[in-house]
């Protein structure tokens, strides 16, 4: 099996600035892309950006610009550098992890809770 764990998280004031981390432990060649999902109370979780282990990366509308994936595939870490927060950037983020057999579930981490103050 495959465990994630984020980290990182916190309180800021708008317009500051985090940086989320994601470590993968156990079976980590069952890993294929990476990515980042944030989901507020009340409200269906939404991907933030997803990275694949050459590199390419897809963002939200809503990160592009201030969001920023990248990942370690030697330590098989997966990071997000958010800067300018706003508070609607308010969510716990998830980190998930692609399984490589389609057959199977994704894996995914416990959150990490992130608060943007106006």
């Amino acid at each position: 099996q495959v465990q994630l764990a984020e980290s990182g998280g916190g309180s800021v004031q708008a317009g500051g600035s985090l940086r989320l981390s994601c470590a993968a432990s156990g079976s980590i060649f069952n890993i294929d892309a990476m990515g980042w999902y944030r989901q507020a109370p009340g409200k269906q979780r939404e991907l933030v950006a997803r990275i694949t282990r050459s590199g390419s990366t897809n963002y939200a509308d809503f990160a592009k610009g201030r969001f920023t994936i990248s990942r370690d595939n030697d330590k098989n870490w997966v990071y997000l550098q958010m800067n300018s927060l706003q508070p609607g950037d308010t969510a716990v983020y998830y980190c998930r992890g692609e399984n490589r057999d389609i057959r199977y579930a994704d894996y995914w981490g416990q959150g990490t809770q992130v608060i943007v103050s106006s």
